[in-house]
């Protein structure tokens, strides 16, 4: 049913409850920053990944002017057994959010946008159109505010890709979440190798794009398995990586297999390195936006 949330509950194996490490507590959103965003994306009838995946990061990133919006309604045709989006029927693409987007983004001073969206698998390049006109009408309103997407796969549409890379965001991102064992369980409807070209892509039909990708951690994968997913995204080119604790949204979510210390934190960031990436940001509270604006600006100086 719409607007209903019907997430899948999987116990992949069993895992005992772990009291959470006290390097995964993050500070309470507070702040006028905080503050006049959720009040303007409520009048705007605007979603924000912020909020919708329950981030740990969000006062932090708020506060600094950075922040995520998503596109097309929050409604996912997707059930991703690690993701807190409601999953159902989407309703109708909604034509007028570019214009809200980008009006959010002026009346806030924002100076990095990032911008993502549900899975939309009736409509991927439909999806993709939103996308480009948000892209566009932001530049139009805001010139001197970064724009990143945070794209989904659109079920391995080049046209939708290339709508998405016309419009020229100034970072695009797509998330390769975990290693190919466990796709199936985490990822639904996604597959790996997908995501590999989705990202060689990027780099093919837009030369000099900077293309960005995350990971979770503690699902139940291998350091070995960690370090072949970074040595395939850099294979492919991919600039910005981003490595983060997996923390479970409820009780109808995947376990947590462990928890990630910072110091296997600070031996995956050097390992990612190693593959050629221009920036890896890598942590407990990592997420894909976090401290996005810090890391445009650490590979726009060598674009």
């Amino acid at each position: 049913m719409a607007g209903v949330s019907q997430l899948i509950q999987i116990e992949a194996y069993p895992v005992p409850r772990q009291a959470k490490p006290a390097w995964l507590k993050a500070k309470a959103p507070v702040g006028d920053n905080f503050h006049n965003l959720k009040k303007l994306a409520r009048g705007l009838g605007l979603h924000t990944v912020c909020e919708s995946a329950q981030c740990p990061n969000i006062g932090e990133c708020w506060n600094h002017r950075t922040a995520t919006f998503m596109l097309l309604g929050d409604i996912c045709t997707r059930r991703c057994g690690f993701c807190a989006v409601p999953k159902g029927r989407p309703g109708p693409i909604d034509l007028d959010e570019p214009r809200r987007v980008a009006e959010a983004v002026a009346k806030l001073g924002l100076k990095h946008a990032v911008v993502t969206s549900v899975n939309r698998d009736d409509d991927n390049v439909g999806g993709a159109r939103i996308f480009a006109g948000t892209i566009r009408q932001v530049r139009e309103l805001s010139p001197e505010c970064r724009i990143e997407v945070l794209i989904p796969d659109f079920q391995g549409l080049d046209e939708a890709l290339k709508i998405v890379l016309d419009a020229r965001p100034d970072v695009l991102n797509h998330n390769t979440e975990t290693v190919p064992r466990l796709y199936r369980v985490v990822r639904s409807g996604a597959r790996y190798e997908r995501t590999l070209r989705l990202l060689e892509n990027a780099k093919k039909i837009s030369p000099g794009m900077v293309t960005k990708s995350g990971v979770m951690v503690g699902l139940g994968e291998t350091i070995t398995e960690l370090v072949e997913v970074f040595s395939d995204l850099g294979q492919r080119g991919v600039d910005i990586l981003t490595v983060g604790q997996y923390l479970r949204p409820s009780r109808d979510h995947l376990p947590i297999a462990r928890f990630y210390t910072p110091d296997e934190f600070q031996y995956l960031k050097s390992e990612a390195l190693r593959f050629g990436f221009r920036h890896v940001e890598s942590g407990p509270l990592v997420r894909s936006s976090y401290h996005a604006h810090e890391q445009a600006e650490a590979t726009s100086t060598i674009i």
